[in-house]
């Protein structure tokens, strides 16, 4: 089952790297917060909530004993007046429909639309080992999004099907996988007519506090919903399988809703229903879970942006290959700066500095410090990686490095690398 843990957004020797003293948190404007369903103004807020009153424990109190005071009263009232003789204290909701609708903003209505178009997805390498994971319906030609680590034992040679919440089940192969940005694309051999791709909501616009709904199949659970809320934006987070392999990089959305192993490349919904992040990480407590054994959650998910994701699904779908954009420089991870260090040893100074290179003719050199992309504190290298990784080749970006203590502030545009190394 899978669904890779998260190592942190600071640099070390190996993989994978600790996390940081201070990572970085992230700021933006709101859309699809509040209670689900709930209208949005001319502005895209959701209408203001009444404010609550005080005296909470003691309004609590009050209610307990006044809920158990007219509970005992009507127990007592359906006893007297049972017409059986039984005694039953049984009492009965009135004007029960008999159609129970679930309107369509609420998170019963919002999972039911989502659910037909989320794949339960099963991948196998040559010698039976594989896993389960999780991902969803991208277009009507059959493309389905996921993460590359579900997949990635199928991708030479192996086993890959996609199980709808229908329980029928299809063939699929791989389109393209992007290793370092953990997202793949795989596509149904014979899709089904009638498929309905999610809508893709905006990451970029989502705040701290909006409403989530997670969709996957934790430990093989197929179509388990769950729901929470965005804890945090712009967290810079290291993922590995704690396989020794390399590690995927992502500027992540965190939320408390609950994901498990098998959550792998399903849906993030925000409280409209639109996707907004691909699940693809946690961190679990030190233990392991209960007792050992896998991982667990601990209310700490980690969601690859839909921005970013999109953008690499289109380059995958289009070429197969993943476009990365770059700097051309050597990050020393093992580093214990308050930045990305520049590598100064273990090659030619050309070689940590590609001087043809985005960050080359912008004058930085073998041990100058990023502390600063787009706006953004760079804590560490990671994060450096998952910052570069939210913009495209071509995009011009301020950059703030320290040479000798003193900062400089320059404009720095972004190289591109085809491929995963």
């Amino acid at each position: 089952m899978c669904l890779r843990e998260s190592a942190g957004a600071a640099g070390g020797e190996g993989w994978p790297p600790p996390p940081p003293a201070a990572p970085a948190y992230g700021t933006g404007g709101g859309e699809g917060g509040g209670a689900w369903g709930v209208p949005l103004t001319a502005e895209g807020s959701p209408q203001p909530k009444p404010k609550g009153k005080g005296g909470l424990i003691a309004g609590v109190l009050a209610a307990a004993l006044l809920a158990g005071g007219v509970g005992g009263g009507v127990g007592y009232w359906a006893a007297e007046r049972s017409s059986d003789g039984s005694g039953s204290t049984t009492v009965s909701a009135g004007n029960t429909p008999k159609d129970l609708k679930r309107d369509s903003g609420s998170v019963a209505g919002l999972a039911a639309g989502a659910l037909p178009s989320v794949v339960t997805i099963e991948a196998s390498a040559g010698d039976g080992e594989g896993g389960t994971g999780t991902g969803f319906v991208y277009d009507q030609q059959g493309h389905i999004l996921t993460n590359n680590h579900v997949v990635a034992s199928a991708a030479n040679g192996g086993k890959l099907s996609a199980t709808f919440s229908d329980g029928k089940k299809y063939d699929a192969e791989v389109v393209g996988r992007a290793q370092g940005y953990d997202v793949a694309v795989i596509k149904l051999k014979n899709p089904p007519s009638g498929l309905k791709p999610l809508p893709l909501g905006d990451s970029d616009k989502v705040a701290v506090g909006d409403s989530t709904i997670a969709i996957g199949a934790p430990f093989g659970l197929s179509n388990t919903v769950t729901t929470g809320i965005v804890s945090a934006k712009n967290r810079p987070v290291a993922s590995g399988d704690g396989s020794g392999g390399k590690n995927s990089y992502m500027s992540a959305l965190q939320t408390d809703a609950s994901i498990n192993p098998g959550n792998s490349g399903g849906p993030l919904l925000d409280s409209r229903g639109a996707v907004i992040g691909i699940n693809s990480a946690i961190q679990s407590a030190g233990n392991g879970g209960f007792g050992g054994g896998q991982a667990g959650s601990i209310g700490l998910g980690f969601a690859i942006p839909v921005n970013q994701a999109k953008n690499v699904a289109e380059s995958l779908i289009k070429t197969g290959k993943p476009v990365y954009p770059i700097i051309s420089v050597s990050v020393d991870l093992a580093a214990k700066t308050d930045g990305a260090k520049i590598s100064e040893t273990g090659a030619a100074a050309n070689e940590l500095v590609d001087p043809n290179g985005p960050a080359g003719k912008a004058g930085l050199k073998p041990g100058d410090i990023i502390t600063e992309l787009g706006g953004k504190p760079i804590d560490s290298g990671p994060t450096l990686i998952s910052e570069i990784w939210t913009y495209k080749p071509g995009d011009t970006v301020k950059l703030t490095y320290l040479r000798g203590g003193k900062p400089t502030t320059v404009d720095i545009t972004l190289g591109s690398r085809v491929g995963d190394k």
